[in-house]
C-alpha cells in the first residue's frame, strides 16, 4: 500500500489544502480541498472513496470529483460511510438543491454515484487491502480507518476527541506502523476543543498515553498559523513518543 497525503490541514490558505488521502491510484480517504492536486486522469482512476464523516473539509470536493469524471468512467464511484453520514450526503449536498443527485445520473440502473454503508468495525477487501473503520467521537456521526496491506497498518482517527474505544482497537493490531492523529486547537483554545469534540496538545497527550503500540505518530488537522505553536506545544505535553507534523504530498508506504 502507498498512501499519499493531499490534504491534511485544518483549513485553507497557501499551499494548505484540507484532508484527503490518496490510497494507491483507486482509492480515496476523505475528499476536502486536497482532490484538487489530483490530474484529470488521476481523478478518473478513483474508484472508492471512504469518509470519515460529513463536515464540509472532508467532503467538499466529491460533489466536483463526481460531476467532472462521471461521464468518462465506465461504472459509478462508490461512497463508503456509516449510514447516518450517507444520509446526510443524501439530503443535504446530493439533493437537487445543493448539487444533483449523482447516483441517478445519467439513470439509476447506470449511474455515476453509489453508496455503500459501512458498519462500525467492517472491513471491505479490495484487492488484498484490508480498509476497516474504526470508532472516532466527534459532533456527527464519525469514524476513523484502518488500513492494512498485511504487512502492516496505517490507522487515520479522523477527526475525535477523547475516545477510549479507538485505543481498544488500536492497541489490538499487532502490525501498527503508523498513527495519523488530528489536533485541531492550541492549548489556549482547550474548551473549544472539547465543545467541538477536537483535540488540543494536551488532550492529545493524554490520549497517547493509552497507546500501547510501537508506531510513528503524525499529526494532522491543525489551524492555519497555528501549526508552529500546536507542535511546540506537543512538544512540550506529550512524554513517550516524538510525534510529527504531517504534510502535503507525504507518502507512506507499507
Amino acid at each position: 500500500m502507498k498512501l499519499r497525503v493531499l490534504g491534511c490541514s485544518g483549513g485553507i490558505g497557501g499551499n494548505l489544502r484540507t484532508t484527503s488521502f490518496l490510497l494507491d491510484r483507486d482509492v480515496l480517504i476523505d475528499a476536502g480541498t486536497g482532490v484538487s492536486e489530483l490530474s484529470l486522469a488521476e481523478l478518473v482512476a478513483i474508484d472508492h472513496v471512504f469518509v470519515t464523516h460529513s463536515h464540509l473539509d472532508h467532503i467538499a470536493f466529491i460533489p466536483f470529483m463526481v460531476d467532472s469524471v462521471g461521464l468518462m468512467r465506465d461504472r459509478p464511484l462508490t461512497i463508503y460511510a456509516s449510514g447516518e453520514t450517507l444520509d446526510i450526503l443524501r439530503q443535504h449536498i446530493f439533493n437537487w438543491k445543493i448539487w444533483p443527485d449523482f447516483s441517478e445520473i445519467p439513470s439509476v440502473q447506470r449511474p455515476y454515484m453509489r453508496y455503500q454503508m459501512l458498519e462500525l468495525g467492517e472491513t471491505v477487501v479490495l484487492n488484498e487491502r484490508k480498509i476497516t473503520s474504526v470508532p472516532a467521537n466527534h459532533v456527527v456521526p464519525a469514524v476513523g480507518y484502518h488500513l492494512d496491506s498485511g504487512k502492516a497498518s496505517l490507522v487515520f482517527s479522523g477527526d475525535t476527541t477523547t475516545n477510549d474505544a479507538l485505543w481498544e482497537v488500536v492497541n489490538k493490531i499487532k502490525n501498527l506502523r503508523y498513527l495519523i492523529i488530528e489536533t485541531a486547537f492550541s492549548n489556549s483554545e482547550k474548551e473549544l476543543a472539547v465543545l467541538a469534540k477536537h483535540l488540543c496538545p494536551s488532550l492529545l497527550a493524554e490520549e497517547l498515553a493509552k497507546l500501547k503500540c510501537d508506531a510513528d505518530v503524525y499529526i494532522t488537522h491543525m489551524k492555519p498559523g497555528e501549526l508552529e505553536l500546536t507542535m511546540r506545544e506537543i512538544e512540550d505535553c506529550v512524554r513517550g513518543q516524538r510525534p510529527r507534523m504531517l504534510i502535503n504530498n507525504q507518502e507512506f508506504e507499507f
